[in-house]
């Protein structure tokens, strides 16, 4: 048998409905949460590159569920809310029940989607929570004067160059941006306490922005069981076979082109690290 013949006999048989199975879809929600690409291994998320994705998983003819595969330290509110946005109108569309399986990781906007899902489970080890809002920056107006160098930086509006990290930070800036961060906060909690509802319990330490393994979040109510995506889909769905929704790569990527400039990638490559490290991963 030719190496052609020895591939081809692996391949389904596409006109055999005799042999077909339900189908459970995974989606795969990896990475930091951020509205540009990345150009590391952990990737990103953000609606641009799971639409294609999203659109394949619920787009299965004899399809029994979607699992949403999270390992994520969070990221854009914006895109949290839109991604599970789109979730929700997919799942509510199709009729299908959804489950979030939390790997390393599913903080701050990584538990903002998986709370997209109807079910939410963990591994004991997971790290899940930190319902939260966090931002940070650098202040390099010592570094300026060190070499000599001088701003120049003209608006037209009193409030244009708020938090500018080349000018001294001002307090009034400060307290503008802690109130943002009090509205957000309050939109992921009405977010959380909309899909968990009664499954929350009242602990007051469930939206300081904590974070907890599996078995401690089991107890809050922020998820519903522990265990594996496979263990899990195999019990509730034994006749299912698992099908990988994968995103359309651009052109240019799989042709291994289109990288980002070197300074980008590398200020990329921190604001990415930092993120994960805050977890100690």
């Amino acid at each position: 048998m030719s190496v052609a013949d020895k591939l081809t006999a692996r391949l389904p048989v596409l006109g055999d409905r005799g042999e077909r199975k339900d189908v459970v879809a995974v989606v795969k929600l990896h990475g930091v949460i951020t509205p540009t690409p990345s150009p590391l291994a952990r990737g990103s998320i953000n609606l641009a590159g799971l639409e294609s994705a999203l659109t394949r998983a619920f787009g299965h003819e004899r399809l029994k569920a979607v699992a949403l595969q999270i390992n994520s330290p969070g990221g854009a509110p914006t895109q949290s809310g839109l991604v599970a946005e789109r979730i929700r109108g997919l799942a509510d569309e199709k009729n299908v029940p959804v489950l979030a399986f939390a790997e390393d990781l599913a903080a701050s906007g990584g538990y903002w989607l998986a709370c997209a899902a109807d079910e939410i489970f963990a591994h004991r080890t997971s790290m899940v929570g930190s319902i939260g809002v966090i931002s940070g920056g650098f202040g390099f107006t010592g570094l300026l004067e060190r070499f000599g160098i001088e701003r120049r930086l003209h608006t037209a509006g009193a409030n244009k160059s708020r938090l500018d990290p080349f000018s001294p930070e001002k307090p009034e800036d400060v307290e503008w941006l802690k109130k943002m961060h009090g509205q957000l906060h309050e939109l992921f909690v009405a977010w959380v306490r909309e899909r968990r509802g009664e499954r929350l319990t009242d602990s007051e330490d469930l939206f300081t922005g904590d974070v907890w393994l599996g078995q401690k979040a089991l107890d809050l109510g922020l998820i519903d069981g522990l265990g594996s995506l496979r263990q899990v889909i195999e019990q509730r769905y034994p006749d299912a076979e698992i099908a990988v929704a994968e995103p359309k790569k651009p052109l240019l990527a799989r042709l291994g082109l289109g990288a980002p400039a070197a300074a980008s990638a590398v200020l990329d490559a921190v604001s990415t690290k930092a993120a994960w490290s805050r977890y100690g991963l």
